[in-house]
């Protein structure tokens, strides 16, 4: 707990201080389990470059070519775009 006491002292806000907080990292946690599984995990990647190259290139596929199923098994793209609407 003293470390908390530190964060407050050099007035640092504690993202997950609140109720229900742990909800705001949902998200970005599954994407990066899925780009581990996906594509990480599976390439041998020689250096950063190619990593990053990698990263991109799902990146693209995960935005525009794969389909969600949360999505309605729309793209992020098509429902950022308004091309596909979620129903209510």
């Amino acid at each position: 707990m003293m470390w908390i006491g530190r964060l407050k002292e050099l007035d640092i806000t504690i993202s997950m201080d609140g109720k229900r907080r742990w909800i705001d990292n949902v998200m970005i946690e599954r994407f990066w389990r899925s780009i581990k599984y996906e594509d990480i995990y599976l390439n041998s990647y020689e250096n950063g470059w190619d990593l990053e190259k990698g990263i991109h290139a799902y990146m693209m596929r995960y935005n525009f070519e794969r389909p969600h199923q949360s999505l309605g098994d729309a793209t992020p793209d098509e429902i950022y775009g308004g091309a596909v609407k979620l129903a209510a």
